[in-house]
């Protein structure tokens, strides 16, 4: 009986770390029925019950599907957004590709001399 009542709580001391970090991780806008600073309060003073009413009631519903479907550690919004934005200017000519580039190297030089020109004479 003593190994079923050990087991209970490790059980229970994993579930409690899990729903702690999973509260403390989530963002404040995507928390159910409760701001998070609350459900953080509930969580830490009644361990188990706390924890069960967080993953029924508090953690956002998306929360399981978004890792399905991305990585374990992806994002939700892409990391550069205005790659995505429409009319975004991609090249479509390689050789005027390579002519805008040539001009920001040549202007990038010139900045240089300018500097080290600057820097010379101080």
């Amino acid at each position: 009986m003593w190994y079923f009542n050990g087991l209970l709580g490790f059980v229970t001391l994993g579930l409690w770390i899990f729903c702690v970090v999973d509260v403390v991780v989530t963002d404040e806008s995507s928390c159910r029925n409760l701001p998070k600073g609350l459900w953080l309060l509930l969580v830490l003073l009644v361990p188990l019950v706390g924890s069960i009413i967080w993953l029924v009631a508090g953690r956002p519903q998306h929360a399981g599907r978004a890792r399905a479907s991305r990585g374990l550690f992806e994002r939700e919004a892409p990391a550069y957004p205005e790659y995505d934005r429409p009319g975004r200017f991609a090249a479509t000519d390689p050789a005027a590709d390579e002519e805008f580039l040539r001009k920001c190297r040549e202007r990038a030089e010139a900045q240089r001399r300018a500097a080290r020109e600057k820097g010379g004479d101080a």
